[in-house]
Parts: structure tokens; C-alpha cells; sequence
């Protein structure tokens, strides 16, 4: 389909500039899209205060919702497959923003898993990490780690913005009052920006990835350098069956499933085990809000360095980020010093957030085509399994043994597993990044 005049005008008067306004709706996206989802949290106290309902039944809307999110992401690659986020983020966005407004009329628990589980947190699917992860990677090929590392980083900027203003407007004018600025901050601001700008591939405004003009354009009478490592596999017409035959696609499932394992599980464990070791509430919210700070940087500066180096080496470094976070964990039991907790999250934000910023990269690189979107989409239930198993089963493994040990080991031994796991699914011998590309083109030339 052809672009609309004036978005393709715009795009050729601005080529490189273009893909990065795509991040910046993207980033502005998982900003206010993925923390409506999480600000859940913020609204469960006082939900339970006017209703009276029992926790485990209030929390239960959560589970339902990242149980649809889940279960929905091989829907979620076909739909982009087929619309593209022009139309599938905007949908998302919609569903939250009515569900935001439909959870202000709730009388009854099952009101509440309709619209906070199912519409709004269901819903955050379409703006979520992998549904940015299903088009991003194609606008980029030489930045697409720091691309991609910006974008994702909107979720820990917005955070830190968005949280603060809605605890606000909780405590002084009612949860009620939240949910309906929620429910129009996503339809006002994410609705038009995504459905004006937002689009599934550079081509699609007559672009190329990372600005780059066509090839019989004179002014740069010289393609750059392909990045393609082994042509045969690059060949392939990658389609979901196809995939599913490879050794490499079920290294990645289990990459990702154990990664978001370790992410999830300590996560939403954290809190609880710092006041059980005997730091104070304030220090624990702060220790947890210190760890999306330190993931907008790590995401960024970590995202641009797979760009140089590899994407396994970074994948590598937020895996043993995870690995030291967990350790760290198990030495505060004994040792609860502050110097160790700011290692800790040193560790999980800096290091361990960093696997966002790789985490669409990675399969772009081995399965990148036309049927990407349900590649990409099979590979979501490998990671939702493992974020919705994690929290879970330390849960479990602390009702059984009244500790946390266990659990932290099986995720830090889970951490290395994934990082073992990535180099074996190979990125690197399929596409290179840019800085191998150009270490390889110098040593061509004076070779």
C-alpha cells in the first residue's frame, strides 16, 4: 500500500530523521501504554479499601490479564503481519482507555476482571515490548540495538514520571479520578501519534532502514556493506513452520523464557524480601523506583554497544547482571547492608533491563521476512510463559521451604542457562552488526 502523500513528502525531505521519530512515538508508547498496565499496583490498595474484596481474588484481574497478553501473542504477530502498528497500537491503546473508563463503574469483582484484566492489561499487549519488538527492528540495522534500547527505555522514564502524578491524584482526589486521566492520556496522546506516524517498515514512506537513500541515488553511488553472514539461510522465506524446524528458534523460546524468569521474579519478590531482611519500606519502594532509573541507561548505553560488539555479548552481560543480582540477593541475607543493595540494583537495572534492548533484535536477525510478525509472535508465549512462571513458583518455593534461597537459585542458574542458550541460536553467524561489518570491511581493504 502506498504511504499517504504527506507522510511520504515529509519522509523523503527527512530520511534519516524519519526512523527516529518512529522511536519517539515508540518510546512515548511504552511510556504511557506499559505503565498504565503496571499502574495496577497503585489502584489495588484502594480498591480494596472501598470494596472489601480479598487480595488473592482483587489480584487475581492481573493474572488474568498477562494470561490473555500471553496466550495472545502469536494473534498479536499475525495482526501486525497483516495492519502494521498504524492500526494495531492505536486498537490497543483504544481497549485500555475504555477499560480505564469502564473500571470506574465496577460494583462487582468480575466488573474488574473485565475491564482492568482483560481490556486494559490484556489489551497493553498492542503497546507493549514485543509488540514493538515485531517492527522496530526493521528500521534500523547499523543503530537498531541503540534504537531500540531508546524505545524501550520509555517504560522506566515514564515510570518514574507517570507514578508519582497517579499515587497523587489517588491519594487527594480518588482512584476513580485516576483511571479516567489514564483513559484519556492514552487516547489523546498515543491514538493520533501512532496512527499518523507510525508505520511497519521504512519502505512503507519510501525509505530504506537507518535513513539510507536507494542505491541509484548519486550522491551515494555505493551501497554500504551488506551484514548478511550466511546468504543461504538469509534466503529462506521464513515462515512459522519453517522456523519451528530449526534448532534455533527453540535456543531463542528458551532464552527468552528463562531471561524473563529471572526478570519477573525478582521483580515482584523484591520488596517483600527487603522489608524481610529488615530494610524499611521507604527504602525498599526506593530501591525498586532506583531500578528503572538505572535500566533507562543501561538499556541505551547497553542497546548501542550490541551495535559494536555482538548481540549475544550483551544478551551475556544482562544474564550475568541478573546472575550478580541474585547473588547479591542471597549474600543480603545475611549481610543486609546498603552497599550491597545498591549493587543489587546496580545489577538488575543497569545490566539485567539491558536484555530489552536485544530482545527484538535477536530474532529479527535469524528470522527476519514477511511472516516475522508470528515468528516473533511463538516466541512471546516462551517469554510470557517464563514472566508469568517466575513470580509464581518463587512464591511457591517460599510457602514450601519459608525461604527465598531456593528460588534465587533456580533463577540465577536459569540466568546462565539463557545466556548459554543465545550463542548456541547464533545471531551473529546469520547477520553481523555494523561494528563487525565494519572491522570486517577495513580488514578487506588492507587486506
Amino acid at each position: 500500500m502506498r504511504p499517504p502523500p504527506a507522510v511520504q513528502t515529509w519522509a523523503g525531505r527527512l530520511p534519516f530523521f524519519y526512523g527516529w521519530v518512529v522511536v519517539a512515538v515508540a518510546f512515548l508508547s511504552m511510556a504511557v501504554g506499559v505503565n498504565s498496565r503496571t499502574a495496577f499496583s497503585l489502584l489495588f490498595p484502594a480498591m480494596l479499601s472501598e470494596f472489601g474484596w480479598e487480595r488473592g481474588a482483587t489480584a487475581a484481574a492481573f493474572s488474568i490479564g498477562f494470561t490473555i497478553y500471553t496466550l495472545g501473542s502469536p494473534v498479536l504477530g499475525l495482526l501486525m503481519d497483516r495492519l502494521g502498528p498504524r492500526w494495531v497500537l492505536p486498537l490497543g491503546a483504544v481497549c485500555m482507555s475504555v477499560g480505564m473508563a469502564l473500571t470506574t463503574q465496577i460494583q462487582a469483582i468480575w466488573h474488574l476482571y473485565l475491564t482492568q484484566g482483560i481490556l486494559v492489561i490484556g489489551g497493553s499487549m498492542a503497546l507493549s515490548y514485543t509488540s514493538h519488538a515485531l517492527f522496530l527492528p526493521h528500521w534500523f540495522v547499523r543503530l537498531r540495538g541503540l534504537a531500540i534500547g531508546i524505545a524501550f527505555a520509555g517504560v522506566g522514564a515514564g515510570s518514574m514520571l507517570l507514578f508519582p502524578w497517579l499515587q497523587h491524584l489517588v491519594s487527594h482526589t480518588g482512584w476513580r479520578t485516576a483511571c479516567w486521566t489514564l483513559g484519556g492520556l492514552l487516547l489523546v496522546t498515543l491514538v493520533p501519534l501512532n496512527l499518523c506516524l507510525q508505520r511497519r517498515h521504512p519502505e512503507d514512506v519510501g525509505l530504506l532502514p537507518d535513513g539510507d537513500r536507494a542505491p541509484h541515488d548519486p550522491t551515494q553511488p555505493h551501497a554500504p556493506p551488506s551484514n548478511v553472514v550466511d546468504p543461504a539461510w538469509v534466503a529462506i522465506d521464513w515462515t512459522l513452520a519453517r522456523a519451528l524446524k530449526t534448532a534455533r528458534f527453540w535456543w531463542v523460546l528458551v532464552a527468552f523464557f528463562c531471561a524473563l524468569f529471572a526478570w519477573y521474579a525478582v521483580q515482584v519478590h523484591q520488596t517483600k524480601y527487603l522489608l524481610d531482611i529488615g530494610f524499611s519500606a521507604e527504602v525498599a519502594a526506593y530501591a525498586l523506583g532506583f531500578v528503572g532509573l538505572t535500566g533507562v541507561v543501561g538499556q541505551i548505553a547497553l542497546g548501542h554497544l550490541s551495535d559494536r560488539i555482538g548481540r549475544e555479548w550483551v544478551w551475556s552481560i544482562s544474564c550475568l547482571g541478573y546472575v550478580a543480582c541474585y547473588g547479591l540477593l542471597l549474600a543480603m541475607q545475611r549481610y543486609p547492608e546498603p552497599w550491597l543493595l545498591y549493587l543489587m540494583v546496580s545489577a538488575q537495572g543497569g545490566l539485567g533491563y539491558a536484555l530489552a534492548s536485544v530482545f527484538g533484535a535477536i530474532p529479527a536477525e535469524l528470522f527476519q521476512g514477511r511472516h516475522y510478525g508470528a515468528i516473533f509472535g511463538c516466541l512471546g508465549l516462551g517469554s510470557g510463559a517464563g514472566a508469568a512462571l517466575g513470580p509464581w513458583l518463587t512464591g511457591l518455593l517460599y510457602d514450601y521451604t519459608g525461604r527465598y534461597a531456593l528460588a534465587f537459585w533456580l533463577a540465577l542458574g536459569l540466568s546462565l542457562v539463557s545466556l548459554v542458550a543465545v550463542w548456541l541460536a547464533a545471531p551473529r553467524k546469520v547477520r553481523a552488526v555494523a561494528g563487525r561489518v565494519a572491522r570486517a570491511g577495513r580488514g578487506g581493504r588492507h587486506g
